[in-house]
Formats: C-alpha cells, structure tokens, sequence
C-alpha cells in the first residue's frame, strides 16, 4: 500500500528513503536479494585454515651435494646476492648458507609488480656462470604460503624401505580422490641406488670409481633416434637399456682381464636399493614413523580434505600388515571447525540477547524487526566479499565475531528513533519517514566512522599485511550492507502493522512494565544525575583524565599484556633443539631419550596419558610448530637438528594449559649443556616467528659471533626471556687437500684429487632417473665400513 497522497499530517516526503519505506515489496525483494545472494556466494566462497597468499619474496634454492656452508657461501650465494642485490624492487636480501644448500629469501617492495620482479630476479641468476659445476640447476620462484590441512602418520616397527611404500602408496591413493591435489611425503630421505665397491677390488682392476660411474652412465642409457620411413610405413627406432631397479645392474660389464674375461659389476660391487646417506629419521608413539602431507588447492576446503583422509583410514586400516598404524597429526580443520562454531554460537546467542534486551524495551515487533538485521547483514556480506579477494578462515572469522556486536546498533538506533515517533502519535507509515530520515545522517557516519577504523587495515605491507588485509574486507562488507538494511530495509517493515492478536499481546506484557521502569530511571536518576555533572563539569572531566592516567599507566607497568598479536594457547606443544653442528646422531638421540623422560615425568603430573593423543619425534629437519608458515624459504638440516611434537587433547578435555605444560616440561627439562639452543612453543602466532628477532651485520665472521654471543648473554639477564639462539654455530671439523709438486711432476691434477676424493666418500653420480614421482640417483663409492675411518683418507 503507498501513502503518497497528503495526510493530515503534511505532505509525504519525497526521496529514496521515503520510497523504500513506503513500498514494502522493493524493502523485502532487496531484503531476498542479499539473503539469497549471501547464500549462494556463502557455497561458492574458499575455506581455509589461514588465507592463502603470495608473499612480497622471492626464494631462490641451489643444492650443491657434499659441500660445506663455506664453499655454499662463496660459490653459490655471494655469486647471487651481486646479482640480485641492484634489481628493481628488490628491498632486503636474506641468505643462509648450510651444508650442501643455499637458501636466498628476496623481500621486495610491495608496490613492485611481483611477475616482472620475478622475472628480473630469474634472468640475473641465469646470468651467473661462475656456479661450481657439481652444483644443482637454481631454482627461483615466488614464495608461496601453502596451506597444510593435516599430516598422515604411517608408523610401524618395520624397516625403513617398507615405511616409505606404504606413505608412497597412501600418498597415491589419496591424490586419487577428486577432493585432494596435493600430497607430499614429509621427513622422507629420497632414495637411491648404492654401488659400494672397497677400494683393494678398484686397484686390483686399475679402476677408479669415477671410471665406473662413466660406465654405468653409458651402459644405462635410453636414447631415441628417429625414424626408417619403410613402404610399409615409419618405424620408430630407439635404444633402450634403461634400467630402473639396482637389480638390474648388476651385468654391466666393467672390466676385462688378460684372457679376456669379463667382469660385471655385480661381482666386484655391492649393489642395493637404499636412501640419502642423511641422518634424518622420525618416531610416532617409539615406532618409526613417515610423514604423509596433505594440503589444501583452490576450492577444497580444510573440512572436506579432512573428511576424504578419515574415510580413507578407515579404508584401509584392516588390510594393513601387521604393526602397521595410521594416524592424523595436527589436522587444522579442527581448529577450522571450532572458530566456525564459535561463530554461529556466538551469532545464536547474539541474536537472542538482543531479541530479549530490546523486546523488554520496545514493542516484540520491532524488536524482531531489528533483531533480523544481524543474519541480513552477515549473510548480505558474502555478496561483496568476493570482490575484496578475501575468504573463510581463521582470521576472517575473528573478523565476523567482531561484528556481531557492531552492526545491531544502527538498526537499535533506527527502529528506536520509528518507535519515538510512534509515542508521539505518528501513523505507522508517516513515522518511519520521519524516523528514518531524522536519524540516516548520524548513522551514515556512523558506519563511515566504524569503516575509516578498519581501512589502515587495508595498507599493512608484507606478508602479515596480507592476512591483516582479510578483516576489513569482512568488516568492511557487513557494514555496507548494515547500513543499507537499517535505512533501507527495516523502516519499510516497521511502516506497517500486522495483526494484534493474543500472542503479541501477550508478548508485550514484560515491555509495558520495562518501558515504566526506564522512564523512571531517565526521569528521576539519568536526568539529576546529568545536571550534577553539567554543573561541575570541570571536576568531570578531570575525573575523565585522571581514568584515563590510570589506565595508561596500568599498561606502561606491565599490568596489560601487550603484543602485537594474540597468541592463542594450542594442542600441539613443538621441542626445537639444535646441537653444536656435525655431532654425531647418538648424540642427539641421547638428547631426544633425555627429553621424552620429561616428558613421561611432566605428563604424570599434569594429568597422565588421558591428556596426551601422541609424541612426535624427529631428527635431521626442522619441526616447526604454531601458526601458518611464513614461506620465507630459509632452513636447513642435519645430524644436529632435534624435534619432538606432543599433541594433548583438545582444551575441553584437560584442565592444563598448552603453554602452562610447555612451561612445566621446560622446568622439569632444566638445563641442557653443549645445545646451541632449545625452545618449547605451545602457541598460534599468526605471522609465525620468534617475538623478537634481532639481525647484526659486519664483514667479519669473527666479530659478528663475538657479538652475537654477546649480545644473546645480556639478553638472558632480563626477566621473561628464554630460549635464546645467537645464530651461530661452531660447524664440523674440516680435512683440506693441496697437490704435492711431486704428484703435479707425475701428471694428476687438482680436478683429478677432488673428484677422486668425492667419489670415495660423497659418491660418483652416474646417472639419474624417473621412478614414479621420485627421482632417483645412482652413486658409485666406498663401503660404509672404510667411509667411516681416516685411514681410508691417508690410503687414497
């Protein structure tokens, strides 16, 4: 019905939003519209843990087997940072150079285009050609946060062989579900094929091991070459003596005697599958252990992955040999799962609080009226949503609970400035004008205000800007459609009166009395009370001051925590330990025995095994622990490297904190001598990374460890620090060769030393090929036995 002729009480006021309140189908089609829209978009938006983005760094990646930071550091990385280094758009460049591996992480500029940056970065690198030629192709790419849903442990007491086809074969049957892309073995040594041949069998035929590796390397060779054009037809033509197993091997001719006998491989080489010669070895409840990770691509969700690993466990779990387990490790979907009920319990009881709060206040109707504007606005959101490239996770639903209680209050202040000209004797119609138009210019600044405040947001830089970026895109969204539903919407619908049946009258029994109550409190307390102050308003405001002193001194004193970022208490405790580097593995196996003993000893007294889901346990690789990765490209491995993961039950079930346990492990731990450094983390860091990182700089090796170890000693003097990690450490031991003048005098060369030298105890890559997904080397050396002791060295 449209009230457009004149009344009584002057002539209706034209505009949008006297249109909008005197036609009730447009408010509701709109109303359809953002609800409808809201859903749809809701099914089609991405879900994931934490938002998923490209950071402003490029990494670039060189392996370079057998070689020690030193030699990484002057062949490969200085070679790259005087490349890199006067690119445009290049800010900061971050190097780290460890055993056979250099790592350079490249911050550029956020306003640079990141493609042409790539691109520059690229061309610079292919550029260099003082690379050492043992050194593997660089690899450059965009830094890329991948996003982790959950691991899959395959554990068992079975060898090492074994454990690796089973992850490979539960690799391969979950990258067969339509719902998963990407699924990697984690901790894994890669494998090889092993041709060990002791040194007396190589002297006895005049052989090297380079010279077998060459032989190998033309033996085992798959070679296309071309076509006969016949007048039957084209017949391809081809070499093939590919072989893929170390079993094959075994026949390939190396020398021949005096008499002219052959002699295979297979009779002077012990010939085997085997894997990297790294000490790199993990445990899952004392078993022996290998990672399965699986990741979230475009549209899967953390859940749905989540769900298509379960059901495969299922699966599979009765038909595996015996001993053999499958177990989720820190599946992020939980935490996923959590803050989305959280949400919609949060939104549930939002909805009813208001309902009941304003009901007592005003009239049931109007009351319901506004209420609704909550799930308009939330849902309506999702319509602008894709357009600010953000999505669900973590950090957008914090952003939505953050709402929750912003965007009923300019429907409250709408629908109470209606009813306020209701009281006044208005028609229903003419005082939702009046209300509406009264009051649109508070409130659209109102919104413009609450937008403004989150709009910085919007210009964080970096990779923490990026999640920053997520919460006022969802924000920023609920309000416009708050805005337009409280102005647009909610007038059209209190502009016109339903049936009052027994019901409503019955409902609006408790605001009758309420609406008494608050007109005695204004009319006897609020207005006395506001004259008192008015008088003596210098006293007040100096009372305002004095409060807000207080306040900033209760932060200044430490009384407020303050941090740039919550850290939330997680379910998954990390151990992060490093030893003095190239210590032998039993020494930080004895490390990692000492270490579970705590922690038998600390879960005693926190609660007993009901506490604890498992105890993950690495050596050789960085165990990182806490919120999302930061895809800086940075790390490294080794003998040195120890990692221990203890998952507790979810919150609800134990009364002992993540970090309070880390903290009592710590204690029971006490100190350790000879670590270069140990840290226990139980908490999300959105960011990732240590609460304080301090970088120094000089040309000197030398100085910078003084001032590192320096620096780290009066750090450890102030009260709340731990876990202090200067940076550096001592590195293995080192035997270096020269070239005698008498053994120039005979013919050898410093190229025939080296390779010489490599190939007893590094090895002699002979070849390399494609099984399946694993790339797998062929290397020609020594015995264990005679690697393992200097005289093979003064024997050469």
């Amino acid at each position: 019905m449209s009230n457009d002729a004149p009344t009584d009480e002057g002539p209706t006021p034209r505009g949008s939003l006297s249109w909008m309140a005197r036609n009730p189908v447009a408010a509701n089609l709109l109303m359809m519209l953002l609800i409808v829209g809201g859903l749809v978009y809701a099914t089609q938006i991405q879900q994931e843990v934490f938002p998923e983005f490209t950071t402003d760094r490029v990494s670039i990646s060189v392996v370079y087997p057998g070689a020690s930071p030193a030699e990484v550091e002057t062949g490969i990385i200085l070679s790259i940072e005087d490349s890199v280094r006067g690119l445009d758009g290049v800010k900061e460049v971050t190097s780290v150079a460890s055993e056979g591996a250099a790592s350079v992480s490249i911050e550029l500029i956020s306003s640079i285009d990141k493609s042409k940056a790539l691109q520059d970065v690229k061309n610079a690198v292919d550029r260099i050609s003082s690379f050492p030629e043992l050194a593997e192709r660089p690899i450059v790419n965009l830094a890329e946060a991948r996003r982790e849903v959950l691991t899959l442990i395959v554990y068992g007491d079975l060898e090492e062989r074994v454990m690796r086809m089973l992850a490979e074969r539960a690799r391969e049957d979950l990258l067969n579900n339509d719902g998963i892309t990407l699924v990697e073995l984690g901790a894994a040594r890669n494998l090889e094929v092993t041709v060990e041949i002791p040194e007396e069998r190589l002297r006895s035929l005049g052989l090297t091991l380079n010279d077998v590796a060459r032989t190998i390397e033309r033996t085992a060779l798959e070679l296309p070459a071309g076509a006969v054009r016949t007048e039957a037809g084209e017949i391809l033509l081809r070499t093939q003596e590919r072989r893929d197993f170390a079993s094959e091997y075994a026949d390939i001719p190396v020398a021949t005697t005096a008499d002219g006998t052959l002699i295979t491989l297979g009779s002077i080489a012990d010939i085997r599958e085997s894997f990297e010669d790294t000490d790199q070895e993990s445990f899952f409840n004392g078993q022996p252990a290998q990672r399965v990770q699986v990741y979230r691509i475009g549209d899967e969700s953390p859940q749905s992955v989540s769900r298509i690993v379960y059901e495969y466990i299922d699966r599979v779990a009765p038909d595996l040999p015996e001993g053999v387990g499958l177990a989720v490790w820190n599946d992020q979907s939980e935490i996923y799962r959590d803050r989305m009920t959280l949400l919609i319990k949060n939104a549930f009881l939002g909805l009813i609080l208001v309902l009941i709060t304003l009901g007592l206040f005003v009239e049931p109707k109007l009351a319901f009226w506004v209420t609704l504007g909550i799930p308009i606005s939330i849902l309506g959101a999702f319509c602008f949503i894709p357009f600010f490239g953000a999505s669900l996770n973590m950090i957008s639903l914090f952003a939505f609970i953050v709402t929750l209680g912003i965007v009923v209050d300019d429907a409250v202040v709408v629908g109470e400035s209606i009813y306020e000209k209701r009281e006044r004797g208005m028609s229903l119609g003419r005082a939702a004008i009046e209300g509406v138009r009264e009051i649109a210019g508070p409130v659209i600044f109102a919104i413009l205000t609450n937008i403004v405040a989150f709009m910085p947001l919007f210009f964080v830089p970096g990779g923490i800007g990026n999640a920053f970026r997520q919460i006022p895109s969802i924000t920023v969204a609920v309000f416009i459609v708050s805005l337009i539903e409280s102005l647009f919407i909610l007038p059209a619908h209190l502009a016109h009166r339903g049936k009052d049946t027994l019901f409503w009258r019955i409902l609006g029994t408790p605001n009758r009395a309420f609406d008494r109550g608050l007109k005695y409190t204004i009319e006897k307390i609020y207005a006395p009370a506001l004259t008192v102050l008015l008088r003596w308003r210098y006293a007040m405001i100096a009372g305002c001051v004095a409060v807000l002193m207080l306040s900033i001194g209760a932060v200044g004193g430490g009384y407020v925590a303050v941090g740039f970022m919550p850290r939330i208490d997680s379910d998954i405790v990390t151990v992060s330990a490093n030893l003095p580097f190239g210590v032998p593995v039993e020494q930080t196996r004895n490390l990692q025995d000492r270490l579970l003993t705590t922690l038998d000893e600390t879960l005693e007294e926190k609660g007993g095994e009901k506490i604890v889901r498992g105890v993950y346990t690495q050596i050789g690789e960085v165990l990182r622990g806490g919120g999302p990765p930061t895809g800086d490209g940075l790390g490294g491995g080794g003998s040195h490297i120890l990692g221990i993961q203890v998952a507790l039950v979810p919150s609800s079930e134990r009364e002992v904190g993540g970090v309070e346990f880390a903290n009592a492990w710590r204690a029971k731990t006490g100190e350790i001598g000879g670590l270069e450094s140990i840290s226990f983390n139980a908490q999300i860091a959105v960011g990732g990374g240590d609460p304080i990182d301090v970088a120094l700089s000089h040309e000197s090796i030398d100085v910078l460890e003084a001032a590192a170890a320096e620096l780290g000693e009066t750090l450890s003097e102030f009260n709340g620090v731990s876990d202090i990690d200067d940076g550096f450490s001592a590195g293995k031991p080192q035997i270096s060769f020269r070239l005698k003048p008498e053994a120039r005098s005979l013919g050898m060369t410093v190229a025939d030393l080296a390779a010489q030298v490599r190939a007893s105890f590094f090895g002699a890559e002979a070849l390399r090929l494609q099984r399946g997904r694993n790339e797998v080397k062929v290397l020609v050396r020594l015995p264990e036995a005679q690697r393992e002791t200097l005289a093979t060295v003064e024997n050469l």
